[in-house]
């Protein structure tokens, strides 16, 4: 990029930044930019000789006439908080770039706003956080590479590690979409493994995105899901669960999670327990889930969950229990 063109790009983000924020110091500006106050004071006169009305605080920075606003996009209070959401939404739960992305996106739309409603977007941002559980998300930019993949319709090449062998392999894949359930998941079809496949961005080792592009595909997020729905089958499972047998914490922990694990209904019954009932496409996968909540959760149907618990039960047991002295 030329000096001129450097320049530019450099006011126009000046310029976005001035309508983004109450007031700007000239050592901020700096800083954003890695260069001198010197060049800032440079850039502000230029934007002023444009016709930009800015108002210099003497030892405070830089602000703009109260209404001058570029682009002339218009957005409601409540349309602005949704867009708040949507940015702490993507910094916690997608990668750097994305959040990167996000936010620049995010400094446009405040730079948009009324001084007032973006007074209010700055005072109300602390108060929603999103938190990820344990690794739901990465931050080698996997999210954003698979993004870039699916738009241009090219072939990713990933290492993958295999949840229960580790194994490592090397994979041709197309990918199709993402969706987030806990963790991100790559669906694409694997030529590896001829056949769609649904890969954990945590459990990539290593993407690149190949110069070959692909024929657009029919298939669809939907029509993976019914197919593995049908693949897979569905068993139903009914447990009654009492939220008082338990911490405060780990009732809401159960019912906040309930729906990654089939959750279809419930319905609360006269003694306090809610009957709950789910359709699973795998026993352990539920009973691994359960065993935690255990003297809170009575299983109902079917007996083989029964069955499952008890084993996890006792494999835990044997594992953690000190040996018996003789």
């Amino acid at each position: 990029m030329d000096h001129e063109t450097n320049r530019l790009t450099r006011l126009v983000t000046l310029l976005t930044l001035l309508q983004t924020k109450r007031l700007l110091s000239a050592t901020e500006l700096a800083q954003r930019f890695s260069i001198s106050t010197r060049t800032i004071y440079r850039d502000i006169r230029t934007l002023e000789q444009a016709g930009v009305p800015i108002v210099t605080q003497e030892g405070k920075g830089y602000t703009l006439v109260e209404g001058y606003r570029l682009p002339p996009i218009m957005f409601t209070r409540p349309e602005a908080m949704a867009l708040l959401t949507a940015e702490k939404l993507a910094i916690g739960l997608t990668d750097t770039d994305t959040a990167q992305l996000t936010g620049s996106a995010m400094d446009k739309v405040r730079a948009a706003l009324r001084r007032t409603d973006r007074d209010h977007l700055e005072t109300f941002a602390p108060h929603i956080q999103v938190v990820a559980l344990g690794e739901s998300h990465s931050r080698q930019n996997t999210y954003q590479q698979v993004v870039t993949a699916i738009i241009g319709q090219r072939v990713v090449r990933l290492s993958y590690r295999a949840a229960v062998s580790a194994e490592l392999t090397t994979r041709d894949v197309e990918p199709i979409g993402l969706y987030l359930s806990q963790q991100w998941h790559l669906v694409g079809f694997c030529r590896l493994r001829q056949a769609f496949r649904n890969f954990r961005l945590i459990r990539i080792q290593d993407l690149s995105i190949q110069a070959e592009a692909f024929p657009a595909r029919s298939e669809t997020l939907a029509q993976y899901w019914a197919q593995e729905a049908v693949r897979r089958g569905r068993e139903k499972v009914v447990i009654h669960f009492q939220p008082t047998a338990l911490l405060a914490e780990s009732t809401q922990r159960l019912l906040d999670t309930k729906y990654q694990y089939g959750w279809a209904y419930e319905q609360l019954l006269s003694d306090g327990q809610l009957e709950m009932t789910f359709f699973i496409g795998s026993m352990p996968y539920i009973a691994a889930w359960l065993l935690p909540y255990a003297g809170a959760v009575t299983v109902l149907e079917p007996a083989e969950l029964q069955q499952e618990l008890a084993e996890l039960a006792r494999r835990v047991y044997q594992f953690f229990a000190p040996p018996l002295r003789v």
